[in-house]
């Protein structure tokens, strides 16, 4: 009995510290990535005299790769301070609605080639911190994208019934395995295997968002679309 839980120990140790490393490595190369596309863009920019079509272009995507960099950071530095418990949660009255509509519009700007799709009902409110929420969101539309062809919409949902507030977040994809499901959530976790990877990310975003929907008295768990993709929601327990 002794050695059989000193082995699973080292297991469990052994895992984590293959997660960290992944997680390092991703971390990495997500940084890098858009530093370099950025500080490209700017020295063409710098060096060539472009039209105005290329210009425009070039400005958007390291706009696009700022911004990327900028959630990256955001999801690092607020998951170690929630871990810390050094973050000071706001418990403040907001419109859910206008969170929800200010972020699609942001997206749509942002991301102008994909096609974003927007339900919801007006003056839905909530009580909790904006910051978080809005990480929560973007967190959730970041990650259909990924996952999701670019010609396929994503579709983002908010309503209100007597027990709950409903947030969905839904794609088109591949769709996730059911045995996966109930990991994606797990901190450094990422779906498929470490070798033939193709989606970006750092097991963060969808850890975070467990995080932030607990921390709001919320559930959040994915289920499968129809015809095919994933439906993130987060049910918001109205007491």
């Amino acid at each position: 009995m002794g050695a059989g839980f000193v082995y699973r120990a080292v297991r469990r140790q052994l895992k984590t510290q293959q997660q960290q490393q992944n997680f390092m490595m991703a971390v990495t190369h997500e940084l890098k990535t858009p530093i370099a596309v950025a500080k490209l863009n700017l020295e063409t920019l710098q060096k060539h005299q472009l039209d105005e079509t290329k210009r425009q272009k070039l400005i958007l995507m390291t706009i696009q790769e700022t911004n990327r960099l900028n959630s990256l950071t955001n999801n690092i530095l607020v998951s170690s301070q929630l871990e810390g418990s050094s973050y000071s949660l706001s418990k403040e009255e907001l419109n859910m609605s206008d969170l929800v509509k200010g972020t699609i519009t942001d997206f749509k700007s942002r991301f102008p080639l994909r096609e974003w799709e927007l339900e919801k009902e007006d003056d839905i409110e909530l009580t909790g911190d904006t910051l978080l929420l809005t990480i929560l969101l973007n967190n959730l539309l970041e990650n259909a994208m990924k996952y999701s062809p670019a010609g396929k919409p994503i579709t983002c949902s908010l309503h209100k019934s007597n027990q709950a507030i409903e947030l969905k977040v839904s794609d088109e994809g591949s769709g996730i395995p059911d045995i996966e499901k109930k990991r994606i959530f797990d901190k450094f976790y990422r779906i498929g295997n470490e070798a033939t990877r193709t989606a970006k990310g750092t097991g963060l975003g969808l850890y975070l968002c467990k995080k932030i929907a607990s921390d709001h008295n919320a559930d959040i768990f994915v289920t499968d679309n129809t015809p095919s993709g994933s439906n993130f929601i987060v049910s918001f327990k109205i007491r």
